[in-house]
C-alpha cells in the first residue's frame, strides 16, 4: 500500500529501509493478466507460515493485486501477516529464516513493517503488530476491488498506464499508485457510511 501521508519515497529513504541492497529495475514493471493460481498459491505459503509459527498467527491474509481476481498483476503474492509484537523479531524471525523466508525491509517508524521473500515462490510477506490500522486497509482496498469491477477495471488500467513508465525501484511504482488507492478506498468508506482509521502503504501488484 502507499501512504497519503507521506511524500514518494527518495532513494535514500528507500534504501534505508532496506535491510540489504534494494533491487534496481533494469526494465519496465511487468504487470501480468490475473492467473487463477494466485489463490493456490497462497494457501501453500499460509500453511508453511502457520506451521511455522502456530499460536503467533494473529492474522493471515492474501491481499494486494494477486488476490482480487479478474485484476491485472505484477506476479508476487502479497501477503500480510499479523503477530503479537513485530518490533519483537526474536520472537518470530529465526523460525521464518529457518523456513527460508528472507527478510528484506524493516521500517520500524511504519507501524513496525517488516518484509521478507518467500523461499520458493515470488511472495512478499509483509508483517506488522496486531491491531495496527494497516492492517485493516489493506482489506477494505482488497474487498472493494473484489465487489465492484468498475473500481478494479479503473485501477488496472491505472496500473498498465503506470508499468509502461520508467521507474528505479519498485517503491516509486506503488507510491505513483497512491491517488488511485486513497480514491478507491474513499468510495469503499462511503458505502459502508464510516470513516476509517488512519493511513497505510498501497498494495505493490
Amino acid at each position: 500500500m502507499t501512504d497519503p501521508d507521506r511524500a514518494p519515497k527518495t532513494e535514500e529513504q528507500i534504501r534505508a529501509a532496506w535491510v540489504r541492497e534494494p533491487p534496481r529495475l533494469t526494465g519496465r514493471i511487468q504487470v501480468v493478466d490475473y492467473d487463477p493460481q494466485w489463490p493456490r498459491l497462497f494457501e501453500r505459503e499460509a500453511a508453511r507460515i502457520r506451521a511455522v509459527l502456530g499460536g503467533r498467527v494473529v492474522q493471515l491474509e492474501h491481499v494486494g493485486s494477486t488476490s482480487v481476481p479478474g485484476l491485472a498483476a505484477k506476479p508476487i503474492i502479497d501477503i500480510m501477516l499479523a503477530v503479537p509484537d513485530s518490533a519483537d523479531e526474536p520472537a518470530y524471525l529465526p523460525d521464518l529464516e529457518a523456513a527460508g523466508y528472507v527478510l528484506v525491509i524493516r521500517e520500524p517508524d511504519w507501524y513496525q513493517h517488516r518484509a521478507f521473500k518467500g523461499p520458493d515462490t515470488n511472495v512478499n510477506l509483509h508483517v506488522y503488530p496486531a491491531g495496527c490500522p494497516e492492517l485493516e486497509r489493506y482489506l477494505v482496498f482488497r474487498d472493494r476491488l473484489r465487489g465492484h469491477p468498475g473500481d478494479r477495471d479503473h485501477y488496472q488500467r491505472v496500473k498498465r498506464e503506470l508499468a509502461q513508465r520508467d521507474w528505479d525501484y519498485v517503491q516509486q511504482y506503488a507510491d505513483a499508485k497512491t491517488a488511485v488507492v486513497e480514491e478507491i478506498i474513499a468510495r469503499a468508506r462511503a458505502a459502508a457510511g464510516g470513516a476509517a482509521p488512519g493511513p497505510a502503504p498501497a498494495p505493490e501488484g
